[in-house]
């Protein structure tokens, strides 16, 4: 086990930093000031040190110099929010192993650790650390942040336990939790990852055609018919079909898909032979689908046969501590982009996002995260290119926050009054499905 020191004066990063790192098997010590590393350095002998460039009684270009004085072997990296390009050549030509700019995520970190604890060669040249660029064929796999929380971690513990199976898996969550980007993790992760993954999106499909998207038609079965059509069971065949909103599904085709799955069978309207499929189901929603089976809205059978795993997307209030994480990965999306090269976020934007309450979790964090690059000209985004809301509430904004059972009602009727009781306003205005609301209404007698 490597011992490292993390010399850093923002108390609650260093935390969430070491925790992070002594869940991957390495011994951290804290120090949050200049002489207090000094100290630690010359009673203790450390594999690695990690050092933020500011602190608050010098800076970790000092400490650096300090170290190689004592022991030039032991590796030295540097932080900082602020990643100015002369600061980063003046570090490396004093003696730092490596170079990562705040915030950063949990891979650049773990292979920053790897590299330096290395056993040097003659060969190994030092250069700035920079987040990778994904290719296209790995685009896929890099959509799902490795976030260090406790909410996360349950998470891909859960992945990784039901993505070699078959099992069908129910994935249930806020709107804008990164639902479909947990079946893509687990597809990926699983044996029929070289096979095709097709997105459904159920509350886009008229309930008239949702029998030719998903089993095809053949050409004059019906008018409009022109051309073949192959359905998506057909197009996911030996891969993976995932149904987003799975209940928004009318009952009819709750029977049609339920048939589909039992006999894994298909037949195209207008033809006469059957088709075999080998898919696996994984399927997503935001409502409260069990609930939906005791109104009779969701046919049991059909929620057992979706449901033999479940995986519960945990909200961006619940992993708090993986925002950071989150915000740059979206900038590094948001700069390729469009063709910028933003460097990272003020001090004060940062505290702006971690006291926001992300109604939208993570589809608001990376639309925020886009459109304050586009605006941005400078190094760094400031807080006066991010949403009003997020500075200053608003009253539809606080209407949306986050909310538990007990309050769930007042909220309901007092976003009901807030526009004259128009139910698809009130479910915009609460970032509910309508049928979501319709259940609750039920669910508190509001009707």
């Amino acid at each position: 086990m490597s011992t490292i020191l993390l010399v850093e004066d923002d108390v609650s990063f260093s935390e969430m930093l070491k925790r992070f790192l002594e869940r991957h098997h390495h011994a951290v010590m804290l120090s949050y000031t200049l002489e207090d590393a000094k100290l630690k350095v010359k009673e203790t002998t450390f594999d690695l040190v990690f050092a933020d460039l500011r602190l608050p009684d010098g800076d970790g270009i000092a400490l650096l110099n300090h170290i190689k004085t004592k022991d030039a072997a032991i590796p030295v990296v540097l932080m900082t929010g602020y990643a100015e390009v002369s600061t980063a050549v003046k570090a490396m030509k004093e003696g730092a192993f490596d170079y990562i700019s705040k915030p950063f995520n949990p891979e650049e970190v773990l292979q920053v650790v790897k590299n330096a604890l290395k056993k040097p060669s003659t060969e190994d040249k030092p250069t700035i650390a920079t987040p990778p660029v994904p290719t296209e064929a790995s685009k896929s796999s890099t959509n799902l942040v490795k976030g260090i929380s406790g909410a996360s971690k349950v998470l891909y513990d859960h992945i990784n336990l039901v993505a070699p199976t078959d099992m069908s898996v129910l994935i249930s969550g806020e709107s804008g939790t990164g639902k479909e980007v947990v079946a893509k993790a687990i597809h990926l992760s699983s044996s029929r990852k070289q096979h095709p993954f097709i997105a459904v999106d159920c509350g886009a499909i008229p309930k008239e055609i949702a029998a030719s998207e998903f089993f095809g038609h053949k050409k004059g079965s019906f008018t409009g018919a022109i051309n073949d059509k192959k359905g998506h069971f057909e197009a996911a065949n030996h891969g993976t079909l995932f149904l987003d909103e799975v209940g928004n599904l009318t009952y009819e085709n709750q029977i049609q898909l339920l048939r589909a799955l039992q006999e894994r069978r298909i037949k195209p309207i207008g033809s006469n032979e059957e088709i075999e499929v080998d898919i696996r189901l994984l399927t997503a929603t935001n409502e409260d689908l069990l609930n939906a089976v005791e109104q009779g809205d969701f046919r049991e059978d059909l929620y057992h046969r979706l449901n033999e795993f479940s995986i519960k997307v945990p909200s961006l209030q619940e992993r708090r501590d993986d925002l950071i994480l989150y915000a740059e990965f979206f900038l590094d999306n948001a700069n390729q982009q469009l063709n910028k090269s933003i460097i990272g976020f003020s001090p004060e934007v940062l505290k702006i996002f971690q006291t926001y309450s992300w109604p939208g979790n993570l589809r608001e964090l990376s639309n925020v995260i886009k459109r304050a690059t586009l605006l941005t000209n400078g190094e760094l985004i400031q807080k006066e290119v991010l949403p009003q809301e997020l500075s200053a509430p608003s009253k539809e904004a606080t209407m949306r926050s986050f909310s538990t059972k007990d309050n769930e009602k007042e909220l309901i009727v007092k976003a009901l009054q807030e526009v004259n009781n128009n139910k698809t306003k009130a479910a915009q205005l609460l970032n509910f499905s309508r049928k979501t609301l319709y259940n609750k209404l039920k669910e508190y007698n509001l009707d």
